[in-house]
């Protein structure tokens, strides 16, 4: 189709028709030949926020992982000649009524929840794809089945069955915990993807492959997953950080991680009792979490942004620069 030009930026089809505007200028520049992946990556670290919290837990992570080979003392050593000593040169975040040392326990306690929290997300976003996904591609029975395990897991109270459940998994591996947290992690995510699920199935696209003789895995694999791939992102943040709240809380009760193992809610328990006259026993394990919970907040809220340029944040963002170039200019 040609066109023809009518001023800057502004094109007339040949045969008629409304105008069509063309980017033109500095909007032109910055979208012009770039994909979506470098423009969603461009926006997101524009955002100061969440760009301080990706840095900050990649850096907690990366020192809980590190830890073992720089710290003077293992999460489960004792130094008898130091009991609820405060923090020193030999034993940096101090040490507990037993004499371990807080600096490591509190690394250990705060790479268990970082992880258990990484992993139940993952758990959770696959389950989460693949039934939301499958009741919505197919429907008929397959949506009923599948909806009403859903809403019969929404109707549990998840807290409580985990709290039942758990002491029976003492001994075992932490990886059970994890498993049983994923179970009931997903289920409102896989409602709102069989949604989107039902209106992507009727776009061209997906009925062209349907024509074309694609099996339905492929599909959905291909053309249903990715166009869902922004909401998966942002609620696989979310649910890394309601569950490290979760682990804590559970733990806190004596429902999760199980001794001789630490994470930061057996370490916020071990030190509530004493938080005034020791408080470092508490402080560092109680700041560290809501540190690592902020960071993945505003991870999630970059990424919404990001990925959703319209979003209230993103619209903030864009006419804060528009002010400023109109300022500047």
């Amino acid at each position: 189709m040609t066109t023809t030009d009518v001023g800057a930026g502004t094109h007339v089809p040949a045969g008629g028709g409304a105008p069509v505007e063309v980017p033109s200028g500095p909007a032109a520049a910055e979208t012009e030949g770039v994909t979506r992946g470098r423009l969603v990556l461009r926006r997101f670290l524009r955002n100061r926020l969440a760009l301080a919290g990706l840095v900050t837990l990649v850096l907690l992570y990366a020192v809980s992982l590190l830890s073992p080979l720089f710290a003077p003392w293992a999460y489960n050593q004792y130094d008898y000649t130091a009991f609820l000593q405060p923090p020193s040169p030999s034993h940096w975040f101090g040490t507990s009524q037993i004499g371990e040392d807080v600096f490591a326990q509190t690394m250990r306690g705060l790479q268990k929840s970082l992880t258990i929290g990484l992993l139940t997300g993952l758990i959770s976003i696959v389950i989460a794809s693949l039934v939301g996904a499958s009741a919505g591609y197919f429907g008929g029975w397959v949506d009923r089945g599948l909806m009403w395990v859903v809403d019969l897991l929404l109707v549990l109270p998840s807290f409580l069955i985990i709290a039942v459940i758990s002491p029976a998994l003492r001994g075992s591996s932490w990886i059970w915990f994890v498993l049983l947290l994923g179970v009931f992690a997903w289920m409102i995510t896989a409602r709102i993807l069989r949604g989107m699920t039902l209106t992507l199935r009727e776009r061209e696209f997906v009925k062209a492959a349907k024509f074309m003789g694609a099996p339905s895995s492929l599909i959905i694999r291909r053309h249903i997953l990715p166009n869902m791939a922004s909401l998966m992102i942002i609620d696989v943040t979310i649910t890394v950080g309601a569950t490290i709240l979760l682990e804590t809380g559970l733990s806190y009760f004596g429902f999760g991680v199980q001794p001789p193992d630490v994470s930061l809610g057996t370490l916020i328990r071990a030190g509530s009792d004493a938080a005034v006259t020791t408080p470092w026993l508490f402080l560092f394990a109680g700041g560290l979490l809501v540190i690592s919970v902020l960071a993945v907040n505003f991870i999630g809220d970059g990424l919404r942004d990001a990925l959703d340029p319209n979003s209230r944040g993103g619209r903030r963002r864009q006419k804060s620069r528009k002010t400023k170039k109109v300022a500047t200019s």
